[in-house]
């Protein structure tokens, strides 16, 4: 196996390492070698994950970075805020290539950073060092990128949506509303509160950083203002909804021009993009058809009544969202077709 690529997991117990876990235990370019956990230091990756056993025979150690320079030939941050910051500087200059699974270099401008996660950024040199990891987007710097910051979950799902159409210029970028609902799994593993009991969260659904507030909205502005060439603001609100995984996100914006035949437009636009399936006329996305898997499904219509353009598209949080985003990124990066590990069909029913 040591022709295979050495990875690592930092962060392996929650619930973005862990699906980093599974997922590369069936990579065919990989060997898995180093996993961290502070809570699980000590104990065999099964006590951590038991849906593992018998595919990884790891035991999680307390985070080093001495240790993830020696044993890996790139490193997974799936840990918490401020652990790329302070740690993927060593690791590059040691040759070691980081993707971050925290939001740590996903945001160019250090003063949203602070302004959004009230922290000051404590590696402000390395922003621009750093590649913002969405493929369908920035597939040619993230090949050449040795710091790749993962996107959020929200921002993937909404970004795919609604970049064709700012890409064309058929939208007022200034219009946009985007409505999004996303599983339990999205707030963590370690979360703790009674938002999140099962007695909370079951047969019930719920908003939550109404009005704006949302960590994630200067993200999904910073991607499709890229697209745009120019500023994009949103409207954007979330939503707890009693699924485990999944994110089913609605757009919605003014038309500047006539839409003409929009699933031409988005197949052309996402023409080499794996994992992006655009749905025929009529047909929308559900989050069980994405479920497990990489894909984000697109459906779209034109609300002629208002002039509006609706986009729906569906991932799975924890995979395109997150886990199988990042191991998309690893393909791409490490010279590896860019679906390897990752041809998994949606679970079903």
């Amino acid at each position: 196996m040591t022709d295979r690529l050495r990875v690592g997991i930092v962060g392996v117990s929650g619930y973005g390492g862990g699906e980093l876990a599974r997922l590369l235990a069936g990579h065919p370019n990989v060997e898995l070698t180093y996993v961290t956990s502070g809570t699980y230091a000590g104990k065999p990756l099964s006590a951590a994950l038991p849906g593992v056993a018998k595919r990884i025979n790891l035991t999680c150690e307390k985070f080093d970075v001495q240790t993830a320079i020696e044993r890996c030939d790139l490193v997974f941050l799936a840990g918490e805020a401020g652990l790329a910051m302070e740690h993927a500087p060593a690791l590059i200059a040691a040759g070691k290539p980081v993707i971050d699974l925290s939001a740590d270099f996903r945001l160019k401008n250090p003063a949203h950073y602070a302004q959004w996660y009230k922290s000051e950024h404590k590696a402000q040199d390395w922003i621009d060092k750093a590649t913002y990891g969405l493929p369908e987007l920035n597939k040619e710097a993230i090949k050449a990128s040795k710091l790749i910051a993962n996107p959020g979950c929200y921002p993937t799902s909404a970004a795919l949506a609604l970049a064709p159409l700012l890409a064309a210029d058929l939208i007022d970028r200034k219009s946009i509303i985007i409505d999004s609902h996303s599983g339990v799994s999205g707030a963590g593993r370690s979360k703790f509160g009674l938002d999140f009991h099962f007695s909370e969260v079951n047969e019930s659904i719920k908003p939550y950083g109404v009005a704006g507030v949302h960590r994630h909205v200067p993200e999904i502005e910073q991607s499709l203002s890229q697209v745009a060439g120019e500023p994009v603001l949103i409207t954007f609100t979330p939503h707890l909804s009693p699924i485990t995984r999944g994110i089913l996100t609605t757009a919605y914006a003014n038309l500047k021009a006539d839409a003409g035949d929009l699933q031409a437009l988005f197949n052309t636009y996402y023409a080499d993009a794996p994992f992006v399936v655009i749905l025929d006329a009529g047909q929308f996305p559900a989050t069980k058809h994405t479920e497990g898997t990489n894909y984000c499904h697109i459906g779209m219509a034109v609300d002629t009544r208002t002039n509006r353009v609706i986009v729906i598209s569906a991932i799975d949080n924890l995979v395109k969202g997150a886990a199988g985003q990042a191991i998309q990124n690893m393909n791409l990066s490490c010279g590896f077709d860019e679906t390897a590990g990752l041809t998994m069909a949606a679970v079903w029913p």
